[in-house]
Order: C-alpha cells, then structure tokens, then sequence
C-alpha cells in the first residue's frame, strides 16, 4: 500500500528489478562462458560429456583417446576454456560465436585436438587429445559456432576444427574393454544434430564488463 493505494506490477518486471547483476544489453551477460572457465561439455543428442583419460588410442596416431560418458560426476571430464594462443582470451572475458578457442582437458594438461587419421569404430575423424602442459599445436584450435553474440551457458553450440573443418561429434558407438561402454567422439564434415554440446557442471569465471557498463550491476 502507497498513500491508501494498492501498487500492482506485473510479476515478471518486479522479479527481473529484483535480480542483481542484471544486465540490459548482450555485451556480457551473466550467463556467458567465459576465457578461463572449468566446465563439462555434453552432447545433446547423445546425453553423454565429452572426456578424456590416460589411455591412449591402440590404433591411428595412439594419441590420448577422447569418449564421451554418461556420468555426470567423473572428474575427467573437465575441460579449460583458453584462446588460440596465450593472453588472446583474457580470463573473465565471455567467449563470443566465432571465437577461436582451446579446451584443455584439466586433470592430464592435454588439448582437444584433431588430424587425418580415423577414428577406431565409425572410421570418421579421429579426435584425441595432445600436448602437454597445455601446449600443444594449430591443431588444437577451435571455432565456437552459435546464433547471437556470445556463447551462453544455455546455448547448444557447434565447435568446428580450424585446421581441417570438422565439427566435434558422437554418433552413438560404443568402446569395448578397457573403456567399456564409452561412446566414441570423432569429427564429422557436416553440420548435423550429432554435433551440439551444451556446457553443463563448473565453474564459471565471473565475466568482465566495460567500465562504461558498470552502471548495469
């Protein structure tokens, strides 16, 4: 009540005026991914997160094998977001569609990273992972395919291989022993519904604003 009157807002507008942080323009939303976040990616299609581990391909380069898992809690699957090369994606800065970018897989210092070899069970490409210490070479870049202007949490997103234009896939096969039950990620040529991946479970560095934006906190 104001002065014996009764105020009435509409809901949404009253909850979006009660959120802090909240930002009126896409320059830096809060949901962005950001340069320097810890995350896991799954494919929409297949329900399972991108992974790696310390077991090495037994056929092709024999590079460190890249899958995909159903759990939703193995610590393998997390991956760094970093620039294509060192200080060209400042930590806390939001990653925008069209981006060039590592993901360097946490728990082994190695990148994502694809070449002309076949993968072992669909013979399409073959995605590993290489390096080390998080350094590997121009076959570790990346490109972020999505539809606005930065790359939001919430956004299924392509990734496209700089150096031989495949995008990051699962198809649904599925590994024998030693890593049973893992689905196998290679690169396809095409763009299709096999090749979404939505981040999911870590943290997410705070993004950076433009000074000039502060007053939007």
């Amino acid at each position: 009540m104001w002065g014996g009157r009764r105020l009435l807002f509409p809901l949404p507008l009253l909850l979006l005026a009660l959120l802090p942080g909240t930002c009126r323009g896409r320059e830096a939303a809060p949901g962005a991914v950001t340069c320097g976040s810890v995350l896991k990616l799954l494919n929409t299609r297949h329900s399972v997160r991108l992974h790696s581990h310390e077991v090495k391909y037994g056929s092709g380069s024999g590079q460190q094998s890249v899958t995909g898992v159903e759990a939703s809690d193995d610590a393998n699957s997390y991956w760094r977001i970093r620039g294509k090369s060192d200080g060209s994606c400042q930590r806390g800065t939001p990653v925008k569609c069209g981006q060039a970018i590592r993901l360097t897989h946490v728990n082994t210092g190695k990148n994502l990273h694809t070449h002309h070899f076949l993968s072992p069970l669909s013979n399409n490409q073959e995605i590993s992972a290489f390096g080390d210490d998080g350094e590997g070479d121009d076959l570790d870049i990346w490109i972020v395919q999505c539809s606005g202007t930065y790359w939001e949490r919430d956004d299924a997103v392509r990734f496209k291989h700089v150096g031989t234009e495949v995008f990051l896939s699962i198809t649904g096969e599925q590994y024998g022993h030693p890593i049973r039950g893992q689905r196998e990620v290679h690169g396809m040529p095409t763009a299709n519904h096999h090749n979404y991946w939505k981040a999911m479970e870590g943290i997410f560095i705070k993004p950076s604003m433009d000074p000039a934006k502060h007053d939007e906190l």
